[in-house]
């Protein structure tokens, strides 16, 4: 059974896009459907859609992105068991990073979680923010 949220992000070329994705970052096609420039894709927990825009059905009602980069106000967060094996993938590929990797603490109530992320956009400039958890501390200060 599918996640109860996945994102259907709207693409321009289906196949580069998968290459980025699984060729790069390690997601697993889980299916896919080339008449349709759909593919479905995981990496651990998460899952996402990719979809060719004008292939197959397309929400083409004002919805669909007009310029890269694509997802304006958007980025979506994956967890992964530790972001250092996808950095140095993206870096022998020489693709920059949006936000280089780092280490940050966020308050929940009197707790900080702690991530090491980064964030990186995928070729049609969708936000893709990485992180590992670093656990959690009683709040510092």
């Amino acid at each position: 059974m599918p996640n109860a949220l996945v994102p259907e992000f709207a693409v321009s070329d289906w196949r580069k896009s998968r290459a980025f994705y699984c060729d790069i970052l390690g997601f697993t096609c889980l299916y896919e459907r080339p008449e349709e420039g759909f593919c479905y894709l995981a990496l651990g927990k998460a899952e996402i859609m990719i979809d060719q825009i004008g292939e197959g059905r397309t929400f083409d009602d004002g919805h669909l992105p007009q310029s890269y980069p694509f997802g304006r106000g958007l980025n979506v967060q994956i967890r992964v068991e530790t972001i250092s094996e996808m950095v140095a993938a993206l870096r022998e590929q020489e693709i920059a990073l949006y936000l280089e990797p780092e280490e940050k603490w966020y308050r929940i109530g009197d707790m900080e979680s702690g991530n090491r992320q980064f964030v990186v956009a995928d070729p049609d400039g969708y936000l893709l923010r990485f992180f590992e958890e670093l656990g959690e501390r009683s709040c510092q200060g």
